[in-house]
């Protein structure tokens, strides 16, 4: 019975991680990237998966030396100070808001797709979210159960999808190449692999055990970079760039990868299918932000997770982003280049290497549980590619 309940957890890590990076950024990924090309794109996904690898075991570092139950909060407020924590309070914000209200627009354009349009939009938006909120209320073990579910739904559906549609792939699309291009998507790259923020929430659910979870991020984080490329190699391969109906389109009214498939695949069953594969991905990003958003208010407002305090919490953080929506359903490329642009770039980007340059050469905590190697040379490199984004992005 324990190693059943050890693998279950080092299972539903390794999903949870997954599921928070292969999610709304996804659907997003062959819009950003089509006008760099196939190639270009293969590129800055590589650069990207590494990168955010990095600063995912620099976090799990950082919790190594905090006490149980610590967030990002507690993370910065110790490691960085005062303006530290203010900086993470104004950042984490900025950047969970603009993700919640990128998943609400897509779960709720999904819900209305799925449902061939017979939903207005307002509904379907309300739909998505009161169906999902109370497992996020109800904890990170319902997540987790569901995420294992939502994932199986990931997996066959992109399986189906994969299968019905490499048919219709034109290869001479995918030798399209404009490198000039191809960094322009870095923001909505770097929202893709985003998964950091749940890794405190991580360490403390699977008993603050280290190998488990370094195990969790490694793999969970290198599961979407073989899904994206597959996934880019499909839509870039059967959606032209140019053209009424194509992808270029698609980025001027930022609509997401799935929406022009209709006009280049007559199939009913394949743009069924890839409907479900985008409601099942954005549903299991959705509830892996959410409930790290819910942990990360609780640790800074220093709020006990009582039935009605948690209640207070989830009210918060769905009902805001669905009344963003309601007044805007059209935000969901811009909602995504500003959380990756800025957001994931400096809070799971920066904060992380700031924090453990902190910690390991300032505060002179231990190097025992060192998680990369490399030292000061290497925290410089992932800095210098942070300043290299954020310019990309101004």
């Amino acid at each position: 019975m324990h190693v059943v309940r050890t693998f279950g957890h080092l299972v539903g890590g390794t999903l949870l991680v997954s599921g928070t990076s292969i999610g709304v950024g996804m659907l997003a990924l062959p819009v950003a990237t089509a006008a760099g090309g196939f190639f270009p794109a293969l590129s800055v996904y590589i650069l990207c998966w590494l990168f955010m690898l990095c600063t995912g075991l620099l976090i799990l570092e950082a919790c190594i030396w905090m006490p149980k139950e610590a967030n990002l909060i507690t993370l910065t407020s110790r490691l960085l100070g005062k303006w530290g924590k203010v900086s993470c309070w104004i950042l984490y914000l900025f950047l969970f808001s603009c993700l919640m209200v990128a998943h609400v627009t897509g779960g709720g354009d999904v819900v209305k797709q799925l449902s061939q349009d017979n939903l207005s939009s307002w509904l379907s938006t309300l739909l998505y979210v009161v169906v999902f909120a109370p497992v996020v209320y109800l904890g990170t073990l319902w997540v987790d159960r569901l995420n294992l579910i939502l994932m199986s739904g990931v997996i066959l559906t992109y399986l189906l999808f994969v299968s019905t549609s490499i048919s219709h792939v034109e290869p001479t699309l995918l030798l399209r190449v404009d490198w000039s291009k191809a960094w322009l998507a870095l923001p909505v790259v770097f929202t893709a692999f985003g998964y950091q923020s749940l890794i405190p929430t991580l360490y403390n659910y699977m008993n603050r055990n280290i190998a488990k979870v370094r195990f969790a991020i490694i793999l969970g984080i290198t599961i979407p970079l073989f899904i994206y490329v597959i996934w880019e190699f499909l839509i870039l391969g059967i959606i032209p760039y140019e053209g009424h109906g194509g992808l270029r389109e698609a980025l001027a009214t930022g609509a997401s990868a799935v929406s022009p498939l209709g006009g280049y695949v007559h199939n009913k069953t394949l743009l069924t299918f890839g409907r479900a594969f985008s409601f099942f991905a954005l549903t299991t990003s959705f509830l892996g932000i959410a409930i790290a958003f819910v942990d990360f208010l609780s640790d800074g407002l220093k709020v006990k997770k009582t039935p009605l305090h948690k209640f207070g919490l989830c009210l918060l953080i769905f009902g805001i982003p669905t009344i963003i929506t309601w007044i805007n359903p059209h935000l969901f490329l811009i909602a995504l280049g500003l959380a990756g642009g800025y957001g994931v770039a400096i809070l799971l980007g920066a904060f992380p290497i700031l924090m453990v340059w902190a910690g390991r050469y300032y505060q002179g905590h231990s190097l025992l549980h060192q998680q990369l190697p490399g030292g000061k040379l290497t925290l410089v490199l992932l800095m210098l590619f942070v300043l290299i984004e954020l310019y990309i992005t101004i």
